[in-house]
């Protein structure tokens, strides 16, 4: 079905990515990602230490949590501070998760050894795909920390067995698109969060009708953009990485 996107993009387009890395001197890696108007912090922190729970019950290896949040000044109104709140509220608490997860699916804890990487997301201006730039950028900021802590000698290999990144697919006027802005995320009927590694494996699939349904051919449809959007993604995470690591 034709539908004209606001910003000119074909359905099948992403729009712009960008990376800019070191955004967070203090992080053992970090990088800020841009997917359109939407911009993510993302720092990736290692500690030479596990967590109590796992030292308790002697379990082997280390560990990766995940934090995000919105900053005050990232939507069009002040989003009030879940600190100023007493609590994280349900959806930080969702995404953070999802980040974790998705993280945990392409490193191998073992190799990590005695260490947590901390991966901390925080969005400077939300234009919809809040949680897949997250992702998108933590993968990043996660492979530049182990890359640190590689060439200092305290790892001695690489944990990380595959990229990852996740990208927005969704329907709106019965048009299936990719890549949603929030004007489009706000009127699709249906939209979905698809979370893929860079060989092709999905990690996670979240996805729901906004009071309505879809056909299992639109959901077929809807995987279709979103896995060649995210080959697209690990491409450019790749070329990044090469950039930045070669001439590091």
């Amino acid at each position: 079905m034709s539908y004209s996107r606001a910003d000119g993009r074909q359905p099948d387009q992403l729009r712009p990515i960008a990376f800019e890395a070191g955004i967070a001197p203090n992080a053992t890696g970090s990088v800020l990602v841009s997917f359109g108007q939407t911009r993510v912090i993302c720092g990736a922190t290692i500690e030479a230490r596990v967590p109590g729970w796992m030292r308790a019950q002697n379990v082997s290896g280390g560990w990766l949590t995940a934090e995000y949040s919105m900053l005050p000044y990232s939507t069009h109104d002040r989003k009030q501070r879940d600190s100023s709140k007493g609590k994280v509220d349900g959806r930080s608490v969702e995404i953070q998760r999802l980040i974790g997860r998705s993280l945990r699916a392409v490193i191998d804890l073992q190799k990590l050894g005695q260490h947590t990487l901390w991966v901390d997301c925080d969005v400077l201006q939300a234009d919809g795909g809040t949680r897949t730039a997250s992702i998108t950028g933590a993968y990043i900021a996660a492979r530049l920390a182990v890359q640190t802590l590689m060439d200092s000698g305290k790892l001695a290999e690489n944990p990380i067995k595959d990229s990852i990144a996740a990208v927005s697919v969704g329907i709106v006027d019965g048009a299936s698109l990719l890549d949603l802005p929030y004007t489009e995320d706000r009127d699709a009927a249906v939209d979905a969060n698809i979370v893929m590694t860079g060989q092709g494996q999905f990690v996670e699939v979240q996805g729901s009708g906004e009071e309505a349904t879809f056909s299992p051919a639109q959901l077929q449809e809807l995987l279709g953009l979103a896995t060649k959007g995210l080959k697209e993604i690990a491409g450019l995470q790749a070329a990044f990485l090469t950039q930045q690591l070669l001439g590091s």
